[in-house]
């Protein structure tokens, strides 16, 4: 049920921060990251941003916007997984059927994926969508 898209990494560490720019200055400027993209919300908040080490990447935001995934990883701490699958609903499907706490429906979003969010039995966050950031790898 994983898929990947041209051999793009299918497993991506989501993280939040408290001050996102800051965390890519440091990731990209002392650990070697590469900034692939910085979205930003209007009162200049990180909203999502991709950064990629060899050939993996990590995606970033700043904690406290409210979006859904930050609602879900309060008390959770600061990382979360996204994981590319090929199809959504059927993954979903096969969550739901085996129990699993759904913390956010297949729901298609502005940037062209369909991801949905669980938690597991320990209360890690998972993202499951067809968006696989473009590493350059």
């Amino acid at each position: 049920m994983a898929g990947t898209s041209g051999g793009r990494p299918s497993v991506y560490p989501t993280l939040l921060y408290g001050d996102a720019k800051a965390a890519i200055r440091q990731l990209t400027e002392a650990l070697g990251f590469t900034e692939l993209s910085v979205y930003e919300g209007e009162d200049g908040s990180v909203l999502h941003a991709e950064l990629a080490q060899g050939n993996g990447a990590v995606m970033i935001g700043t904690r406290g916007t409210g979006s859904v995934f930050d609602r879900a990883m309060k008390g959770a701490g600061t990382t979360g997984v996204y994981v590319v699958v090929d199809d959504v609903d059927a993954h979903h499907r096969h969550a739901v059927e085996h129990g699993v706490e759904i913390l956010m429906p297949p729901t298609d979003q502005d940037y062209g994926s369909r991801d949905y969010m669980a938690r597991d039995v320990e209360g890690n966050v998972w993202s499951f969508g067809t968006y696989a950031p473009d590493t350059g790898a």
